[in-house]
C-alpha cells in the first residue's frame, strides 16, 4: 500500500488570538470568525471534517460526529509569517524573530544595490504591494527605477514594470539582494513583485511572483523524507519558502484555482510520500486586503475541492489541512499578518474519526505526525506526534 499524505496549507487561515497576540498588535483577532458571518461563506465539508469542533472556535455549528481528528496548534515561534509558520510546520522551531525595518532599509544598503542593479531605488518603506504601484509606479516607469518595499514582515520586495524590466532580470536583481541579505539584515524572503499597466489607475501585479527565502537553519521534514526516498512534492510556493531544500518536484501554480486542480491531479499519480501544497491567495488576494467578502468565497471554493477530493482517497492516503499564520480580513489597525492559532483538520481510512485532539503547542505536531506515518525518524525536529491517538 502507497502511503501518501496531502498536507494543505491554508495560508493566513487563523482560527483565533494565540494567548500572546497583544504582544504582537494583534489582540482579538479571528481570521475563521471574521469570515464564517459572511453569506460567501459555505463550508459544509470542512464542518464535516470537524472544523468547528476544534478547540476555541466559536464560528459556525459543530458537526454531530465529525468525519476526522482535529486539533487546535499554537505556534511556538516568535514569529507569524510565511516563512517561520512553514519551518514550524515542518518542525523547526524559530526562537528568534527574522529581522523587519519599519523604517525601511539602510541607506548603505540601499545605494548598494542600486550600485549592483544600476537603476535607482524608490519609497524603501513599509508598504502596501498595491498602494506603492498607485504611488510610485508612474515615476518607477519615467525613471526606469526600481521600487523597493517592506511591510510587517521580513520581506524585501522589488517591484517592476515587466515592460521596462523583463521578469528574468527582475529575478537576477531579487537574487543580488537576497546575496546581500544575511546576517543582521537576513530577511526570511526577498520578492520579486512584477506588475503590468501604464497609469497608477492601471498598474496590477502580475503572476509571475518569485520569493527567494533564506535557508532553513537545519534539516526539516522535508529532508529527512526525501532522504528516507520519499516524494517530496511543492506545490506553489512551498519550493521558495525551503529554497528547494527537501523538495523532489516542484509544481509552479498562478494561485488558489490552479493549486486546488494540481493537487486533485496529484491524486491521480503513484507516489509515495507527501504533497505539500500553500494556497496562497487567501493571504496575498484576501488577507492583506482585508477582503472578507473575497477570503469568505475562497473557503467556499476550497470546501468544494474538499468534497470532490475525499472520494478519490486511496487507501493509505491522509488528508491534512493546516495554515501558517493568521491574516484577519476584518482587522483594520494594520494590513499585516495577525498572530493566531491554526486548524489541523487529518482524514484517511486509517484515521480515527471524531478524535478531539485539543490545543498543541508546536506546528512542528504536524511534522512528527507525518514522519512517524510514512516510517521516518523525526528524533531531530520539534513537536510531538499524535498518530498514537489517530490510528485506528
Amino acid at each position: 500500500m502507497e502511503k501518501r499524505v496531502f498536507l494543505i496549507v491554508l495560508d493566513s487561515f487563523g482560527i483565533g488570538a494565540e494567548p500572546d497576540a497583544a504582544a504582537f498588535g494583534d489582540e482579538g483577532t479571528n481570521t475563521l470568525g471574521a469570515i464564517a458571518k459572511h453569506p460567501n461563506f459555505n463550508c459544509p465539508n470542512l464542518q464535516k471534517l470537524g472544523m468547528f469542533n476544534i478547540d476555541g472556535v466559536t464560528a459556525g455549528e459543530k458537526a454531530a460526529a465529525p468525519i476526522g481528528s482535529f486539533a487546535r496548534l499554537q505556534e511556538q515561534s516568535m514569529g507569524k509569517d510565511t516563512t517561520i509558520g512553514h519551518w514550524e510546520i515542518a518542525g523547526v522551531v524559530s526562537p528568534k524573530p527574522l529581522p523587519t525595518f519599519p523604517n525601511g532599509f539602510p541607506d548603505a544598503l540601499i545605494h548598494e544595490f542600486e550600485e549592483k542593479t544600476g537603476h535607482k531605488v524608490l519609497c524603501n518603506k513599509p508598504y502596501s504591494g498595491t498602494q506603492v504601484l498607485k504611488d510610485y509606479g508612474e515615476q518607477a516607469m519615467k525613471e526606469n527605477a526600481l521600487i523597493v518595499y517592506t511591510s510587517a514582515d521580513s520581506v524585501f520586495q522589488v517591484a517592476a514594470n515587466e515592460e521596462l524590466v523583463p521578469v528574468h532580470e527582475l529575478y537576477r536583481y531579487c537574487e543580488i539582494a537576497r546575496e546581500m541579505l544575511k546576517g543582521e539584515y537576513g530577511v526570511g524572503r526577498v520578492i520579486a513583485r512584477p506588475f503590468l499597466g501604464h497609469t497608477a489607475d492601471t498598474f496590477y501585479r502580475t503572476t509571475n511572483r518569485h520569493d527567494l527565502s533564506l535557508k532553513p537553519p537545519r534539516a526539516t521534514m522535508l529532508d529527512l523524507l526525501k532522504d528516507a526516498g520519499k516524494d517530496v512534492i511543492a506545490v506553489g510556493k512551498i519550493f521558495d519558502i525551503f529554497d528547494g531544500e527537501g523538495v523532489t518536484e516542484k509544481i509552479k501554480t498562478t494561485g488558489n484555482t490552479n493549486g486546488i486542480a494540481f493537487t486533485k491531479a496529484l491524486q491521480t499519480r503513484d507516489f509515495e510520500g507527501l504533497a505539500f501544497v500553500n494556497l496562497v491567495d487567501f493571504d496575498m488576494l484576501y488577507g492583506h486586503r482585508r477582503d472578507v467578502a473575497g477570503y469568505a468565497a475562497a473557503a467556499t471554493e476550497f470546501d468544494k475541492f474538499v468534497a470532490d477530493f475525499i472520494p478519490g482517497m486511496r487507501e493509505g492516503d491522509i488528508l491534512m489541512v493546516t495554515a501558517d499564520h493568521g491574516c484577519d480580513p476584518s482587522y483594520t489597525k494594520t494590513t499585516d499578518h495577525t498572530r493566531e492559532y491554526v486548524p489541523y483538520l487529518i482524514y484517511g481510512k486509517g484515521i480515527k474519526p471524531g478524535v478531539d485532539l485539543g490545543t498543541h503547542l508546536c506546528f512542528g505536531t504536524i511534522a512528527q505526525t507525518i514522519c512517524e506515518y510514512l516510517g521516518v525518524d523525526a528524533s531531530s525536529l520539534d513537536g510531538k506526534s499524535v498518530w498514537n491517538e489517530i490510528k485506528a
